[in-house]
C-alpha cells in the first residue's frame, strides 16, 4: 500500500513517499496491518456489539433501541462486551489482511510483469483485495466465534455467561469441539471476499480522487487517508452485512441448530423474510465510518514511521 507523512504539513511531498505498494516489504505491511486493526477494533467496537444483538435477536426495534437496552442491561463496560477477543486477534487478523493485500498486488505485478513502480489497474486492485480475504479468514474465522459468542450472551444472568475471551472459546470448545470454533468459516468467505474488494478498491479509488484534487499528484493529507478510509469501510459493509448476518446467526446459534450457512439463509426466508438479511445495517454503517478510518490511519502511519526507522 501507499505510504505518507501524517504530521502537522498538510501534504506528503511525492519525492518522501514510497513509490508504491508493491515496494513495501510483506514485514512492513504485516505490521502496519495489525497496528491498523487495534485502532479499527478501539473505535469501532460498541457499535459491532450492537450490529450482532440486532442481527441476532429480534427483540430491538431500532439502533438507539438496542443501544438503550444493553445500556440498561449491562453499563457502558457492557458496550465493551466481547472485546477482548477481537483486540487480541486484531493484531494477525488485520496483519494478515493487509499481507494478503500486499501479496495480491505482488501477484498481479508478477503475472503482468510490472515493476514495484507501476500504478495497477482498478481491476488488479480488486483482485488482491479480494485475495487478501483468503488467508485471513483461518484466523478470523474463530475471533469472529468467540466475539459473536460473547457479544450475544446476557449479563442478567439468563443463559450462559461467559467470563471471557477463553472461557468462551473453552465453552465452545465443550459444546461441540474443536471443530466448532470454526463454525461459520465458509460464511465468513462469503462476506469478506466481495466485502475485501469493494473495502480496498473504494479506498484506493477515493484516496486517488482526494489526492489529485486537493493536494496534488503524489502527495496525499491525513484528512483524505481518514475520508477515504471511512468510505471504505461503509462500501464493505454495504456489500457485506447480507452474510454477515447469515455468519452471525450460524456462529451463536446452539449446536446442532444449523447444517450450514445455506440452511440458515433457507430457514431466514421462510421465517423472516428477505428483510431480515440487513438486520444491523445501521449500527453497521455507523461504526464503519470511525473504526475504518482510525484503521487506514494507523497503518498509513505506522507504516510510515517504519519506512523511516529501516
Amino acid at each position: 500500500m501507499s505510504t505518507v507523512e501524517v504530521t502537522a504539513a498538510p501534504a506528503v511531498k511525492p519525492e518522501e513517499a514510497p513509490k508504491a505498494a508493491g515496494g513495501t516489504s510483506g514485514v512492513k505491511s504485516f505490521l502496519s496491518g495489525g497496528f491498523g486493526g487495534m485502532c479499527l477494533v478501539a473505535a469501532g467496537h460498541p457499535l459491532d456489539l450492537l450490529k450482532v444483538r440486532m442481527q441476532t435477536s429480534s427483540e430491538y426495534k431500532s439502533t438507539f433501541d438496542c443501544f438503550r437496552k444493553t445500556l440498561a442491561e449491562n453499563g457502558v463496560r457492557g458496550m465493551y462486551r466481547g472485546m477482548a477477543a477481537p483486540l487480541v486477534g486484531a493484531t494477525p487478523v488485520f496483519a494478515i489482511c493487509f499481507w494478503g493485500y500486499d501479496m495480491g498486488q505482488k501477484i498481479m505485478r508478477s503475472v503482468y510483469n510490472l515493476s514495484p513502480t507501476d500504478k495497477l489497474s482498478t481491476n488488479q486492485i480488486l483482485f488482491a483485495g479480494g485475495f487478501s480475504a483468503i488467508p485471513t479468514t483461518a484466523v478470523m474465522a474463530p475471533m469472529e466465534r468467540i466475539k459473536c459468542t460473547l457479544q450475544v450472551t446476557s449479563a442478567n444472568g439468563s443463559g450462559t455467561v461467559y467470563k471471557g475471551p477463553a472461557d468462551a472459546a473453552m465453552g465452545i470448545v465443550r459444546a461441540g469441539g474443536i471443530t466448532s470454533l470454526f463454525k461459520g468459516t465458509c460464511a465468513t468467505l462469503l462476506r469478506d471476499v466481495p466485502g475485501s474488494v469493494a473495502y480496498f478498491g473504494a479506498y484506493e479509488f477515493i484516496k486517488k480522487a482526494l489526492t489529485s484534487n486537493s493536494a496534488g499528484e503524489g502527495s496525499i493529507s491525513p484528512l483524505a487517508i481518514v475520508t477515504a478510509g471511512g468510505l471504505a469501510g461503509m462500501a464493505n459493509w454495504g456489500i457485506a452485512i447480507p452474510p454477515d448476518v447469515l455468519k452471525s446467526r450460524l456462529q451463536t446459534a446452539p449446536e446442532g441448530k444449523y447444517s450450514g450457512v445455506r440452511q440458515v439463509f433457507v430457514e431466514m426466508m421462510r421465517t423472516e423474510g428477505p428483510g431480515a438479511l440487513f438486520r444491523g445495517v445501521g449500527p453497521a454503517l455507523l461504526r464503519a465510518f470511525p473504526a475504518n478510518a482510525a484503521c487506514f490511519l494507523g497503518v498509513e502511519v505506522s507504516l510510515q514511521l517504519m519506512n523511516k526507522a529501516w
